[in-house]
């Protein structure tokens, strides 16, 4: 297919007009025009790009992109390899970030509900980002925390009251420790979100509500997988995900 028509197609799915965002999303780096093939993965870093380069894709998709609002626009150093190992071999780089986290089926707060089993009810939180629902079978955050930790492949940390019983679940993934408090007004039991801050500590005891940190990485693998199934199967070309190893 068309570079742009794939552009086109995932600028509608993912609703990007709508979305005020800290990076530009969609096409960043424009490679060659025809896509036969494309590599997914969470974030484009060099070991992503390098592992695009060896499979001889024609685009790489990621959820954490490049030219973030605020940082040096400069192109040097560990910028310009990563920029040089895609236009060196006319590799195109797209990115979603926002629109990603909030899309109803193939986002990351829709896939990691449906791998928690948890049953989205409503939405609070910036621009509609964040889920509100209620987990598959009620019980205590420390057994939610353990069941997550489960599916998830990696222990999350759990601040708070591990013995409240959670009726409701708020979650965010990423970096979204800053819609806790919505979560608590939103009337959640438990707020569950990728990264934890040193503050999101103190909210957690005092205001009763604990709060589970899964992971930036681990909670945001699950909507870019998604994306590349969906490619596959609604356009027929091959659309890989690799999960590179990250600890956070």
């Amino acid at each position: 297919m068309q570079l742009a028509e794939l552009q086109a197609h995932l600028d509608e799915l993912l609703e990007v007009p709508r979305f005020w965002d800290y990076s530009p999303n969609g096409l960043q780096v424009e490679g060659r025009a025809e896509v036969h093939r494309v590599l997914c993965g969470v974030t484009a870093s060099q070991a992503l790009l390098d592992r695009a380069v060896e499979d001889g894709v024609d685009a790489v998709i990621v959820h954490h992109g490049w030219f973030w609002r605020g940082e040096d626009g400069r192109i040097t150093g560990i910028r310009k390899r990563r920029i040089a190992s895609l236009l060196r071999h006319d590799i195109s780089l797209l990115a979603y970030h926002l629109p990603l986290d909030a899309h109803p089926q193939l986002g990351n707060n829709a896939q990691l509900a449906a791998l928690a089993g948890w049953v989205g009810e409503g939405r609070f939180g910036e621009q509609d980002i964040a889920w509100i629902g209620r987990p598959e079978r009620p019980g205590s955050a420390a057994q939610l925390a353990r069941s997550l930790a489960a599916r998830l492949g990696r222990e999350p940390l759990l601040v708070g009251d591990g013995d409240r019983a959670v009726s409701r679940v708020a979650w965010c993934t990423g970096g979204a420790q800053g819609y806790f408090e919505q979560a608590i007004a939103a009337g959640a039991d438990l707020y569950v979100s990728g990264e934890i801050s040193e503050q999101t500590v103190h909210l957690a005891r005092e205001s009763g509500v604990p709060y589970l940190a899964a992971g930036h990485h681990a909670t945001e693998r699950y909507g870019i997988h998604a994306l590349a199934q969906y490619l596959e199967q609604t356009f027929g070309i091959e659309a890989r995900f690799v999960d590179l190893d990250n600890p956070v």
